[in-house]
Protein backbone atom coordinates (compact mmCIF):
# COMPACT_ATOMS: atom_id res chain seq x y z
CA UNK A 1 0.00 0.00 0.00
CA UNK A 2 2.74 2.33 1.04
CA UNK A 3 4.32 1.55 -2.39
CA UNK A 4 1.19 2.77 -4.17
CA UNK A 5 0.86 5.89 -2.57
CA UNK A 6 4.67 6.82 -3.36
CA UNK A 7 4.18 5.64 -6.67
CA UNK A 8 1.15 8.12 -7.31
CA UNK A 9 2.76 10.52 -5.77
CA UNK A 10 5.67 10.52 -7.89
CA UNK A 11 3.50 10.76 -11.13
CA UNK A 12 2.03 13.86 -9.63
CA UNK A 13 3.17 17.07 -11.59
CA UNK A 14 6.06 19.47 -10.34
CA UNK A 15 5.25 22.72 -8.72
CA UNK A 16 5.96 25.64 -10.44
CA UNK A 17 9.37 27.71 -9.31
CA UNK A 18 9.01 30.65 -7.48
CA UNK A 19 9.01 33.53 -10.10
CA UNK A 20 11.52 35.17 -7.75
CA UNK A 21 14.55 33.69 -9.48
CA UNK A 22 17.47 35.32 -11.56
CA UNK A 23 16.23 34.47 -14.83
CA UNK A 24 13.65 36.30 -14.31
CA UNK A 25 14.92 39.28 -12.40
CA UNK A 26 17.42 39.78 -16.09
CA UNK A 27 14.01 39.32 -17.97
CA UNK A 28 12.54 42.17 -15.89
CA UNK A 29 15.96 44.02 -15.83
CA UNK A 30 15.86 44.37 -19.97
CA UNK A 31 12.44 45.98 -19.55
CA UNK A 32 13.78 49.16 -17.46
CA UNK A 33 16.39 49.23 -20.32
CA UNK A 34 14.27 49.51 -22.51
CA UNK A 35 13.48 53.48 -21.82
CA UNK A 36 16.91 53.93 -20.63
CA UNK A 37 18.20 52.67 -24.14
CA UNK A 38 15.79 55.22 -25.99
CA UNK A 39 16.43 57.94 -23.74
CA UNK A 40 20.04 57.10 -24.42
CA UNK A 41 19.48 57.01 -28.37
CA UNK A 42 17.15 60.11 -28.69
CA UNK A 43 18.83 62.74 -26.65
CA UNK A 44 20.07 65.70 -28.78
CA UNK A 45 18.16 63.88 -31.96
CA UNK A 46 20.27 61.38 -31.62
CA UNK A 47 23.33 63.51 -32.46
CA UNK A 48 25.21 62.98 -28.96
CA UNK A 49 28.04 60.64 -29.98
CA UNK A 50 28.56 59.48 -26.59
CA UNK A 51 25.39 58.70 -25.42
CA UNK A 52 25.05 56.84 -28.85
CA UNK A 53 27.84 54.75 -27.49
CA UNK A 54 25.64 54.44 -24.58
CA UNK A 55 22.89 53.11 -26.37
CA UNK A 56 24.51 50.48 -28.27
CA UNK A 57 26.63 49.37 -24.90
CA UNK A 58 22.91 49.04 -23.20
CA UNK A 59 21.23 47.19 -26.65
CA UNK A 60 23.59 44.66 -26.14
CA UNK A 61 23.87 44.26 -22.62
CA UNK A 62 19.97 43.70 -22.62
CA UNK A 63 20.74 41.36 -25.68
CA UNK A 64 23.21 39.51 -23.32
CA UNK A 65 20.44 39.32 -20.44
CA UNK A 66 18.01 38.02 -23.15
CA UNK A 67 20.59 34.72 -23.91
CA UNK A 68 21.56 34.20 -20.07
CA UNK A 69 18.47 34.55 -18.53
CA UNK A 70 17.15 31.82 -21.26
CA UNK A 71 19.93 29.45 -20.74
CA UNK A 72 19.40 29.68 -16.59
CA UNK A 73 15.63 28.69 -16.76
CA UNK A 74 16.30 25.71 -19.16
CA UNK A 75 19.20 24.48 -17.15
CA UNK A 76 18.23 25.16 -13.71
CA UNK A 77 14.38 24.26 -14.67
CA UNK A 78 13.00 27.68 -13.68
CA UNK A 79 10.34 28.26 -16.22
CA UNK A 80 7.42 30.32 -14.96
CA UNK A 81 4.04 31.78 -15.94
CA UNK A 82 5.83 34.83 -15.65
CA UNK A 83 8.60 34.43 -17.26
CA UNK A 84 6.74 33.34 -20.14
CA UNK A 85 4.66 36.26 -20.53
CA UNK A 86 6.99 39.03 -19.45
CA UNK A 87 10.29 37.41 -21.52
CA UNK A 88 8.41 38.34 -25.07
CA UNK A 89 7.19 41.48 -24.00
CA UNK A 90 10.82 42.49 -23.31
CA UNK A 91 12.09 40.80 -26.28
CA UNK A 92 9.72 42.94 -28.16
CA UNK A 93 9.56 46.04 -26.72
CA UNK A 94 13.32 46.36 -27.00
CA UNK A 95 13.07 45.01 -30.37
CA UNK A 96 10.17 48.06 -31.15
CA UNK A 97 12.53 50.49 -29.04
CA UNK A 98 15.73 49.68 -30.96
CA UNK A 99 13.49 50.14 -34.94
CA UNK A 100 11.87 52.98 -34.01
CA UNK A 101 14.37 55.01 -32.47
CA UNK A 102 16.27 54.41 -35.22
CA UNK A 103 13.62 55.57 -37.50
CA UNK A 104 13.03 59.14 -35.69
CA UNK A 105 16.55 60.39 -36.05
CA UNK A 106 15.93 59.03 -39.24
CA UNK A 107 18.87 56.59 -39.86
CA UNK A 108 15.86 54.13 -40.93
CA UNK A 109 13.17 54.79 -43.03
CA UNK A 110 9.78 53.91 -41.52
CA UNK A 111 9.02 51.27 -43.60
CA UNK A 112 11.31 49.34 -41.99
CA UNK A 113 9.76 49.26 -38.31
CA UNK A 114 6.68 49.00 -39.77
CA UNK A 115 6.86 45.92 -41.70
CA UNK A 116 8.90 44.24 -39.05
CA UNK A 117 6.53 45.39 -35.97
CA UNK A 118 3.96 44.46 -37.89
CA UNK A 119 4.68 40.76 -38.26
CA UNK A 120 6.48 40.60 -34.83
CA UNK A 121 3.37 41.81 -33.49
CA UNK A 122 0.75 39.99 -35.43
CA UNK A 123 2.37 36.51 -35.06
CA UNK A 124 2.96 36.92 -31.26
CA UNK A 125 -1.05 37.65 -30.86
CA UNK A 126 -1.62 34.51 -33.32
CA UNK A 127 0.37 32.42 -31.27
CA UNK A 128 -1.03 33.29 -28.07
CA UNK A 129 -4.67 33.46 -29.48
CA UNK A 130 -3.64 29.46 -31.13
CA UNK A 131 -2.15 28.30 -27.78
CA UNK A 132 -5.61 26.74 -26.72
CA UNK A 133 -5.79 24.62 -29.26
CA UNK A 134 -1.39 23.78 -29.72
CA UNK A 135 1.93 25.12 -29.30
CA UNK A 136 3.72 26.57 -32.22
CA UNK A 137 7.30 26.49 -31.76
CA UNK A 138 9.76 28.42 -32.76
CA UNK A 139 11.20 27.39 -36.35
CA UNK A 140 14.88 27.69 -37.73
CA UNK A 141 14.57 30.69 -39.75
CA UNK A 142 12.73 32.50 -37.00
CA UNK A 143 15.48 31.91 -34.95
CA UNK A 144 17.81 33.24 -38.13
CA UNK A 145 15.66 36.11 -37.95
CA UNK A 146 16.01 37.27 -34.70
CA UNK A 147 19.64 37.15 -35.29
CA UNK A 148 19.61 39.23 -38.29
CA UNK A 149 17.42 41.62 -37.15
CA UNK A 150 20.10 41.62 -33.59
CA UNK A 151 23.39 42.46 -35.63
CA UNK A 152 21.80 44.77 -38.36
CA UNK A 153 20.14 47.08 -35.56
CA UNK A 154 23.69 46.43 -33.91
CA UNK A 155 25.70 47.57 -36.87
CA UNK A 156 23.07 50.75 -37.32
CA UNK A 157 23.51 51.80 -33.74
CA UNK A 158 27.19 51.65 -34.19
CA UNK A 159 28.02 53.54 -37.68
CA UNK A 160 27.13 57.06 -36.60
CA UNK A 161 29.36 57.27 -33.12
CA UNK A 162 32.68 55.24 -35.22
CA UNK A 163 32.23 58.00 -37.85
CA UNK A 164 33.84 60.52 -34.83
CA UNK A 165 36.87 58.19 -34.19
CA UNK A 166 37.18 56.06 -37.46
CA UNK A 167 37.73 56.88 -40.87
CA UNK A 168 34.70 57.76 -43.40
CA UNK A 169 35.36 55.07 -45.25
CA UNK A 170 34.70 52.60 -42.13
CA UNK A 171 31.28 53.95 -41.23
CA UNK A 172 30.27 53.64 -45.21
CA UNK A 173 31.18 49.70 -45.22
CA UNK A 174 29.54 49.28 -42.05
CA UNK A 175 26.23 51.13 -43.25
CA UNK A 176 26.32 48.81 -46.12
CA UNK A 177 26.85 45.70 -44.67
CA UNK A 178 24.37 46.45 -42.13
CA UNK A 179 21.95 47.06 -45.16
CA UNK A 180 22.27 43.59 -46.05
CA UNK A 181 21.77 42.27 -43.19
CA UNK A 182 18.65 44.48 -42.46
CA UNK A 183 17.43 43.70 -46.11
CA UNK A 184 17.92 39.39 -45.36
CA UNK A 185 16.16 39.90 -41.70
CA UNK A 186 13.11 41.81 -43.55
CA UNK A 187 12.96 38.62 -46.48
CA UNK A 188 13.41 36.32 -43.31
CA UNK A 189 10.90 38.03 -40.93
CA UNK A 190 8.27 38.01 -43.87
CA UNK A 191 8.82 34.22 -45.13
CA UNK A 192 8.33 33.35 -41.65
CA UNK A 193 5.56 35.43 -40.56
CA UNK A 194 3.90 33.35 -43.77
CA UNK A 195 4.86 29.99 -42.53
CA UNK A 196 3.32 30.85 -39.04
CA UNK A 197 -0.22 31.88 -40.38
CA UNK A 198 0.11 28.77 -42.72
CA UNK A 199 1.02 26.23 -39.87
CA UNK A 200 -1.60 27.98 -37.69
CA UNK A 201 -4.19 27.86 -40.43
CA UNK A 202 -3.41 23.73 -40.29
CA UNK A 203 -3.48 23.36 -36.77
CA UNK A 204 -7.14 25.09 -36.52
CA UNK A 205 -8.21 23.20 -39.16
CA UNK A 206 -6.85 20.04 -37.53
CA UNK A 207 -8.65 20.77 -34.21
CA UNK A 208 -11.45 21.79 -36.15
CA UNK A 209 -11.60 18.16 -37.98
CA UNK A 210 -10.95 16.71 -33.88
CA UNK A 211 -7.21 15.48 -35.11
CA UNK A 212 -5.39 17.49 -32.63
CA UNK A 213 -5.67 19.37 -29.53
CA UNK A 214 -3.35 17.97 -27.38
CA UNK A 215 -2.46 21.46 -25.93
CA UNK A 216 0.73 22.91 -24.29
CA UNK A 217 2.72 21.48 -21.86
CA UNK A 218 4.76 23.09 -19.33
CA UNK A 219 8.05 22.48 -21.06
CA UNK A 220 6.84 24.26 -24.53
CA UNK A 221 6.83 28.17 -23.68
CA UNK A 222 10.54 29.17 -21.64
CA UNK A 223 11.72 32.15 -20.62
CA UNK A 224 13.87 32.91 -23.16
CA UNK A 225 13.12 29.00 -24.55
CA UNK A 226 12.75 28.50 -28.61
CA UNK A 227 9.17 28.69 -28.38
CA UNK A 228 8.50 32.30 -27.84
CA UNK A 229 11.35 33.41 -30.19
CA UNK A 230 9.48 32.96 -34.01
Amino acid sequence: MNDRVEAGASQQPAAEPSPWNIPNALTVLRIIMVPLFLVLLLTDGGNDVTLRWWALVVFLLAMFTDFVDGYLARRNNLITNFGKIADPIADKSLMAAALIGLAIIAELPWWVPVIILVREFGITVLRFFMIRIAVMPASRGGKIKTVMQTAAIGLFLVVFPLSDVAPSVVSDILLVVAWVIMAAAIVVTIVTGVDYCVQAAKLYKDAKNGNGGDGPSAGDTQTGGDTQRG
